[in-house]
């Protein structure tokens, strides 16, 4: 029992993700363990979810709701999310064929990549970009064509968009709100997107996970908003993200029922269902619309505390749009790479954010760093106080 083995007993086939870098989570994440720092590198709150949700999870456990649930999610959640996306953006989807309840808004892009992407496939990517997209299109075969957006407030050149499209064009992924920046689509760049898009069969993949924080009065641009976008995208979001559970791993993906034909043979096959009693307990939540509706205000008064608690700093920042991350600029603070700066912060002044070259085309640095502000307000308070010492 003794005398492991150091070879393995066949003959691997190449790997499919042969250069895989380690996660930037889970590099700073051990970093701020390591360090005993306060950790606002990866996305996830530090304030519970509200009791009455989970209430209705344990009411939902204990009523006996644990078996499987319908393969697409169970009917009352499916007509919960159809009637908040026609109450948001007056766009109609048909519960039966055109919503499914997902592991997450990852699984849901995953599963749409996954469902359309074939080898020799081109799906177009923006960078920065959140480090699920690339890997699974490499996964599935397809070419990752990325596209840098533009300066420090991370704006799509559409011209060269439109020059990367192509014969071998499958799909387009957008972000907004977008992570790791903090920025929204505006109109203008969703129609643009549109027009470009006009004629062709390429599919959008809408990666919607922070729908519900946007800031400042601006509306959320969903494709859902947008009839020719549409009908060719699949627009993914996240429950965990949006009610403050993110190990629930609870989300959903909306498109046309063509598209959602191909996403279930995938979804069917992956993880068949999710967890029953949780969709109930979504189901009954969303009955009341300011649930999701009170959240940009709360997240904007998230935002404001943490800039306000860095004003005496040396770091400079233009506030997040959306999302619940601020990129702060510290070019003024050191001319160290943000990779190093980022473990310099966690191990010297106790405090862990995550370096944004990462998610860049050949890991363009323009120094700077991503902080996540759902956190306590004293929690918030805290890292004003480290920074400005920095």
């Amino acid at each position: 029992m003794g005398n492991a083995k150091t070879t393995p007993l066949i003959t691997l086939p190449p790997s499919k993700l042969p250069n895989l870098p380690e996660s930037i989570f889970s590099t700073m994440n051990q970093v701020a363990l390591q360090n005993n720092a306060l950790n606002l590198a990866q996305g996830f709150p530090d304030f519970p979810a509200d009791p009455r949700l989970i209430a209705y999870l344990n009411e939902a456990m204990k009523a006996g709701y644990n078996q499987y649930a319908p393969m697409a999610g169970i009917y009352s959640l499916r007509e919960a999310i159809a009637e908040k996306i026609q109450n948001l953006y007056k766009a109609s989807y048909n519960p039966e064929k055109e919503i499914t309840l997902t592991v997450g808004a990852t699984q849901a892009i995953y599963t749409a990549i996954t469902a359309m992407v074939h080898p020799g496939d081109e799906v177009i990517v923006f960078k920065p970009a959140y480090d699920c997209y690339e890997p699974t299109v490499k996964a599935a075969g397809g070419t990752v064509v990325p596209l840098q957006m533009e300066g420090k407030h991370f704006k799509i050149n559409w011209e060269a968009f439109r020059k990367a499209l192509g014969p071998k064009t499958r799909m387009v992924v957008i972000n907004s709100p977008h992570n790791p920046s903090g920025t929204v689509l505006t109109d203008e760049d969703m129609e643009e997107l549109e027009n470009s898009l006009a004629g062709t069969d390429v599919m959008v993949l809408s990666d919607e996970a922070y729908e519900h924080l946007v800031f400042d009065g601006q509306p959320l641009r969903s494709v859902a908003r947008y009839p020719a976008l549409a009908e060719r995208s699949f627009l993914c979001a996240s429950f965990g993200k949006t009610f403050h559970a993110t190990g629930w791993k609870m989300g959903y993906c909306a498109a046309p029922a063509a598209l959602m034909k191909e996403f279930l043979k995938i979804h069917e096959f992956a993880v068949f269902a999710v967890h029953h009693p949780t969709q109930r307990a979504l189901s009954k939540y969303l009955k009341e619309p300011e649930h999701y509706l009170n959240l940009p205000g709360f997240f904007q008064q998230k935002r404001d505390t943490f800039l306000q608690s860095i004003q005496g700093s040396r770091f400079r920042y233009t506030p997040a749009q959306g999302t619940y991350f601020q990129i702060l600029e510290y070019d003024t603070i050191t001319d160290e790479p943000d990779v190093e700066f980022a473990k310099r912060l966690a191990a010297e002044f106790g405090i862990a954010g995550i370096p944004i070259s990462v998610f860049n085309l050949n890991q363009q640095d323009n120094r700077q760093l991503r902080f996540c502000f759902a956190k306590k307000d004293e929690t918030l308070q805290q890292a004003g106080e480290i920074l400005s010492r920095v």
